[in-house]
């Protein structure tokens, strides 16, 4: 059974959460402890992170920050580090995540998200849509960038 759990809500795991996200995406891992430890500690609505449990095991996770290093610094905030281990993938738990997200930041007041990806028509399953192309910061070629807004239906 996946359980979908808020990082601000479990404190003891920023360091475990931080060392698997580094192992997933190479960014440095001080960075994802710094987000972290200000999801705890700011009470903000942004950094927020997010972790797919199984049995006290992290099998996925993201988080929604600022900007996730992208020359579109007015789309804001953005989903980031989407990640599920490959023996839990096809399973809907990106899905559940990324509905996860979107309720929560609606109850923070944040109606809408952004998220920059290579991928073409995975994200769309989750209601989100393509908005545009835009310049990763150091990339040579352009990400598509997808926006998420609250839905008078919900999720």
């Amino acid at each position: 059974m996946v359980h979908i759990i808020k990082l601000r809500e479990n404190a003891g795991l920023i360091q475990e959460a931080a060392e698997w996200f580094h192992q997933k995406w190479g960014i440095p891992l001080e960075a994802y402890a710094e987000s972290m430890d200000m999801c705890i500690r700011n009470k903000k609505e942004i950094p927020q992170w997010y972790l797919a449990m199984v049995e006290g095991r992290i099998v996925g996770g993201l988080g929604v920050i600022e900007n996730d290093f992208h020359d579109r610094k007015d789309l804001t905030p953005n989903v980031c580090a989407v990640y599920v281990e490959e023996e839990y993938r096809c399973r809907g738990i990106a899905g559940k995540l990324l509905n996860f997200v979107c309720r929560d930041m609606e109850e923070k007041g944040v109606d809408t998200l952004y998220l920059v990806t290579d991928h073409t028509s995975f994200y769309e399953r989750y209601g989100w849509e393509f908005l545009c192309m835009v310049q990763g910061d150091g990339e040579p070629e352009k990400a598509r960038m997808y926006v998420h807004r609250k839905t008078s239906i919900g999720q």
